[in-house]
């Protein structure tokens, strides 16, 4: 793509004296690199050799200066740390900026000049000096948005003085490899639209890569968006969701240059943890650490320390393989994390301290000094605080009140007795609580009274009954457990997280969210979802007004993008069959292969024609191939008969995975992921047959960017 010969020269000059610039700043950059890191050896050397007396004397209660003179001396190296390690991340950014500087230029005149300015845009900024000009812009610097949200003509941005106006003449986009100026062109709509699908059309890594050079408009609105407490965003698959959702936090931190938000300050929930490794890439591409990234089991984990809980992809695994066991597993879940199970609980806790703690009287040297009464009393007022709190004030309530106040009270032994006393029924074990619930029936339909129980509730409490006598805790018991256990005991787990992001929004139930809104109270929230690829449920935009709801932030707002970049116009179409809601649903108009469908009458042509696909695949050059089951146990089964003929990996729940070449996967672990070519090798008629099942064939489908197939053995799934 080309322009008139002196802009090339142009062009070529102002790159080399940026490259220049940064080779120069890089060098500087080494130098102090390596004199601070000799800085931390000599301050080491000088604590091992300066406090070696110190340090042998450090536990003894006489020598309480010796650890003093230790702080003093560790201190300072531990600030040399942080500015050594400063000094690394800058290496880092230049060293990428060498490669490539910038991928855009705008022209801006502001109101208030004569002349326009040449605005250069990359990953991270460049300056001449702390004082002189900027050679690069970050991209998300306020100026930047010019280029993803205008043509020519009048154009503003918002700064933190306030809104500049002004005229911008001209947007410029490159193509940088290594160092050489490859390509540049002038852009109207209809380039910028080519130039995108040119990058659309090329094989995807294991890895998603950053998407600075081609963000949308409507993408950077929800991007840059501060105003909100609350930002949803419903998008159809293939719209960007997931890099919008990096690339936000990315933002969050540049603009935490003035807020104090770090890496450590955000988190972002993903849906399982191959999702996590996809990601990993993004925020250090863009020049930022990587966030906090955890999966909802996380969150249990962390919760109820020390139990054992069924992952979520293993609750999918049970759900979707066993149809006999499908409407209970479907409706437990659905009813144990909802609204009306929700009252249940909170009611259920609000009766605890006066039906289900066995207070004693206490006897100390042989005569009652508290009464049952007076300690149920004592814990009722104050319902703002967690009961947790409240026992625990409790006990040092009785021990204050038989042994006083002071250094002196009591000998240990006696003070201990008493303690035992006291646990008795102020130390709760939050399972066997949650228990009660369902081993008490009476008490339990008394608690469903105006509470709109479901039809089949005594099966629900039977199966659940029975869930709880053995094995690890059930995923959908777990959600209520945390649930319990947080209104009981808080948590300050999380404290410092203040902003949170969660992808695949629409996979969450109510209860979750009112877990969520406990975990982060003082957090804004970024939620992302797409009510068409829903697992086990079904969900519309009436989602997004619960969570809104439960949330209770005082600005939110929602935000629709219908147009999906992913798949080819050919793909996309053949998906949308399995979705009601298709009518909304933009194609960015990319040619390519129309979906095929193979069936086979045995075994062996089945595995045939899987194996000609994929090489197919290969001679094609396309580089990540997914051959996608609807389970882990149907995946098994495929790796066990294909992996002598292909070189090919078996991802698992749990395993690490490198989604690079040929590999199997179950279509729950899919979700979020993108390859070149997507093979669906169980489209039979015994495995996708419902409503569920259409939206795990959508899902499946939306996988592929280049090439999508179909495979079964026996009878085709009438859905397809």
């Amino acid at each position: 793509m080309g322009n008139n010969q002196p802009e090339r020269e142009y062009e070529e000059k102002r790159l080399k004296r940026t490259i220049s610039l940064a080779e120069e700043q890089l060098k500087q950059a080494k130098e102090t690199a390596e004199k601070k890191k000799s800085e931390i050896i000599e301050a080491k050397k000088e604590i091992r050799e300066n406090t070696v007396h110190g340090i042998t004397n450090l536990w003894s209660s006489d020598d309480f200066e010796a650890l003093a003179e230790l702080s003093q001396y560790i201190n300072p190296v531990t600030d040399k740390i942080i500015d050594y390690e400063e000094e690394e991340r800058k290496i880092l950014l230049l060293e990428n900026m060498i490669k490539s500087p910038y991928f855009a230029r705008i022209d801006f005149k502001f109101d208030d000049e004569d002349e326009f300015e040449k605005i250069y845009i990359g990953r991270s900024s460049l300056r001449k000096n702390s004082y002189q000009e900027m050679y690069v812009y970050d991209w998300r610097s306020p100026v930047a948005s010019i280029f993803y949200r205008f043509m020519k003509g009048k154009a503003f941005y918002d700064a933190p003085c306030g809104r500049v106006t002004g005229e911008l003449d001209l947007k410029r986009q490159y193509e940088i490899e290594n160092g050489t100026l490859e390509y540049f062109f002038d852009t109207d709509m209809q380039i910028v639209d080519e130039f995108l699908r040119q990058l659309l059309s090329q094989n995807t890594t294991a890895k998603m890569k950053a998407i600075v050079e081609t963000i949308q408009r409507e993408q950077d609105v929800v991007i840059r968006d501060m105003e909100n407490d609350l930002l949803m965003v419903q998008g159809v698959a293939g719209s960007g969701k997931t890099s919008i959702a990096l690339h936000r936090a990315a933002y969050l931190m540049y603009q935490g240059l003035q807020t104090k938000l770090s890496a450590n300050n955000i988190m972002i929930i993903s849906p399982n943890s191959i999702f996590e490794q996809y990601i990993s890439n993004v925020l250090p591409e863009l020049g930022e650490d990587n966030v906090i990234s955890v999966v909802f089991e996380d969150i249990l984990n962390t919760i109820l320390k020390g139990r054992k809980i069924q992952s979520r992809n293993d609750f999918l695994e049970d759900l979707i393989v066993h149809p006999q066991y499908k409407e209970i597993l479907k409706n437990s879940i659905e009813f144990k994390t909802s609204r009306p199970f929700l009252k249940i609980l909170d009611q259920f806790l609000r009766d605890i301290p006066y039906q289900w703690i066995k207070f004693d009287d206490i006897y100390y040297e042989g005569k009652c000094v508290v009464r049952r009464q007076t300690l149920k009393d004592k814990i009722s007022g104050r319902a703002d605080t967690p009961l947790g709190i409240k026992l625990e004030q409790l006990e040092d309530h009785v021990l204050e009140l038989i042994f006083g106040t002071g250094k002196g009270r009591g000998h240990k032994a006696e003070k201990n007795s008493v303690k035992q006393e006291i646990q008795k029924f102020i130390k709760i074990d939050i399972v066997t609580l949650y228990k009660i619930l369902f081993n008490n029936e009476a008490y339990f339909h008394s608690l469903l009274q105006n509470n709109e129980p479901p039809e089949n509730i005594n099966k629900i409490w039977t199966y659940t009954r029975k869930n709880l006598e053995t094995g690890p805790l059930h995923y959908d018991d777990a959600i209520a457990i945390a649930y319990l256990y947080l209104k009981i005991y808080g948590t300050n787990e999380y404290k410092n997280i203040k902003q949170v992001v969660i992808d695949e929004a629409q996979d969450y139930y109510p209860l979750q969210y009112e877990i969520f809104s406990l975990l982060f109270s003082n957090a804004k929230f970024t939620i992302l979802g797409d009510m068409n690829q829903t697992l086990a449920k079904r969900e519309d935009i009436f989602l997004y007004e619960q969570i809104q709801k439960i949330l209770n932030k005082k600005n939110s707002s929602l935000i629709m993008l219908d147009k999906s970049f992913r798949c080819t116009n050919e793909i996309l179409n053949f998906s949308l069959k399995f979705i009601e809601r298709s009518a909304a649903i933009k194609s960015f108009n990319r040619k390519g292969d129309s979906p095929e469908v193979f069936t086979a009458d045995n075994s062996e042509i089945f595995i045939d024609k899987i194996v000609k696909e994929v090489k197919l695949c290969q001679e094609k050059g396309l580089q990540s191939i997914g051959l996608i089951c609807k389970t882990e146990k149907n995946s098994i089964h495929l790796f066990e008969k294909i992996n002598h003929k292909l070189d090919i990996q078996l991802i698992r729940n749990g395993s690490g995975a490198d989604l690079q070449g040929v590999f199997i996967i179950p279509v729950y672990l899919s979700k979020g992921l993108e390859f070149d070519a997507v093979l669906i090798c169980d489209a039979d008629s015994q495995n996708y047959h419902d409503e569920d099942d259409k939206n795990l064939l959508y899902v499946a489908c939306t996988r592929a960017l280049h090439r999508l197939s179909l495979f079964c053995e026996g009878e085709m799934s009438p859905l397809v």
